[in-house]
């Protein structure tokens, strides 16, 4: 091994090192900014030694790539909004993966076509399954941010023997990454054409993944993401060991552990196997009919005014704030840290209680919040809150739906049963901030709407929050 060998080398090892790291503090809010620091600069490092690599041709398309690709990332970074970032987030994993498929293709092509010697057995076998793996990442995460945006229906769409039909699409791609693994035909001109064979693989694996997302509905998207997210790591490891990159094997190992685990974690959250998640049709997008037993109406809630919720928390000794989906919708997380810093000044205690599945992508509340620079000890997972809620003296519910339905605890027959939720319904009183009494993304109906505890103040959330802010002021 040579000097410069050498270099490139313990370079990768401490981008992998850094990586490590990273994500060890991405396990808290409060380290997690550094965290992401870390891991950037892990990134960097790997990209300048491996410019460093004489195996490079040229510096022309790397250059262009990285002026191209830092101005999309910019723009981005600049006009996305919080509530699109879960379509964000699908849509980094679909181009993960399809990188890491084109890193396979290249590597499959200079063979075949170009007249490289071939790979080696387990070369070939990695360029296989990042290939297979980053096709399905790509096309799963664009039904993903299309049913994120509205772009493809929330609905699940299944159909007549749908697994069977997956079954025989696998099988195939099965077969083919065999025949092109174990029988090459030893590159250009054997006559087999197995760069054909190679392009059905790739249209077999991208309609697989369609065929795999399309049945999952809306509820179940953030599950979706976060196994997203691990399959676009397994390819970049694929593309690693067919490239005999270490700081890309280790990088993309991690991004595919942390993902599985972040999916487990997920699927708990929903009292669900990934099963059952990937298999079950469930999660249907709510439609106005979606509602269980008799249509219920306003009149059959307490609702309020600002005046009356200013009352209550203003004169609260201990209040918990539920953070939903309808909070990122609102862009109300400023005027909600703005009413909590209000109602602390009165000396009433404050606690945000964050459930794992709340809004539409792993983490999407801290986001939020963090963003509304939240303190991090304010946040509070529900095995924190619940055991004591009885005590609490009100708790604010923000556009949260499902994650606060009490059906879920009670009633076995719900679609929800058994999915732990923050039990606000045990609270002293609790107010929903909600625009309308519309079920969540399970398509069942709230009962915590209609208890006797329960207030309901309708209205877009900000505009609501405002409200309730200058009748505080004013005590």
């Amino acid at each position: 091994m040579g000097t410069n060998e050498l270099i490139i080398q313990l370079a990768y090892l401490l981008s992998a090192i850094l990586f490590i790291l990273g994500l060890k503090r991405l396990s808290s809010p409060a380290t997690a900014r550094r965290g992401n620091m870390l891991a950037a600069i892990a990134m960097l490092l790997a990209i300048v030694v491996t410019l460093l690599d004489e195996s490079i041709l040229t510096f022309e398309w790397i250059i262009a790539g990285m002026i191209i690709g830092g101005l999309i990332g910019a723009t981005m970074a600049r006009l996305v909004k919080m509530t699109e970032m879960p379509q964000m987030v699908a849509v980094f994993n679909g181009f993960g993966g399809l990188a890491s498929g084109l890193v396979g293709a290249a590597e499959f092509l200079r063979f075949q076509i170009g007249g490289a010697p071939a790979p080696s057995l387990d070369a070939a076998i990695a360029i296989m399954a990042g290939t297979l793996i980053g096709a399905v990442t790509f096309s799963g995460s664009l039904i993903a941010f299309g049913k994120l945006q509205g772009i493809v229906t929330e609905q699940p769409v299944t159909y007549p023997m749908q697994q069977v039909v997956n079954g025989l699409i696998f099988v195939a791609i099965l077969a083919a990454m065999t025949l092109l693994v174990v029988a090459p035909a030893s590159g250009p001109g054997s006559g087999v054409a197995p760069e054909l064979v190679y392009y059905g693989l790739w249209a077999g694996a991208l309609v697989l993944g369609i065929l795999l997302v399309i049945p999952i509905g809306g509820a179940d998207m953030p599950v979706v993401v976060s196994l997203l997210n691990s399959y676009s790591g397994l390819a970049a490891s694929a593309a690693g060991f067919a490239l005999n990159n270490n700081v890309l094997i280790i990088s993309g190992a991690l991004v595919g552990a942390s993902g599985l685990i972040l999916t487990r974690i997920m699927c708990k959250a929903m009292n669900r196997s990934l099963a059952n998640v990937i298999f079950g049709a469930f999660g249907q997008a709510p439609d106005s009919d979606a509602s269980s037993g008799e249509k219920r109406t306003k009149a059959d809630v307490n609702s309020v005014g600002a005046e009356d919720v200013a009352m209550l928390l203003a004169y609260a000794t201990r209040v918990v704030i539920v953070p939903g989906y309808g909070l990122a919708v609102a862009q109300a997380q400023h005027k909600l840290r703005e009413l909590a810093d209000q109602l602390e000044a009165r000396g009433v205690q404050v606690r945000y209680a964050i459930h794992p599945v709340a809004g539409r992508m792993p983490g999407h509340m801290n986001v939020l919040l963090a963003e509304a620079n939240v303190p991090y000890t304010q946040l509070y997972e529900i095995e924190d809150v619940n055991p004591d809620i009885q005590a609490v003296d009100a708790c604010l519910v923000v556009g949260a739906n499902d994650t606060v339905n009490p059906a879920a605890r009670d009633d076995p027959a719900s679609v929800i049963a058994g999915m732990p939720i923050v039990e606000v319904d045990r609270a002293k009183h609790c107010v929903v901030l909600k625009r309308s009494l519309s079920p969540g993304f399970a398509g069942v109906d709230n009962e915590l709407f209609y208890a006797r505890n329960s207030m309901m103040y309708f209205g877009d959330a900000a505009d609501s929050i405002a409200k309730i802010v200058e009748e505080v002021k004013q005590l």
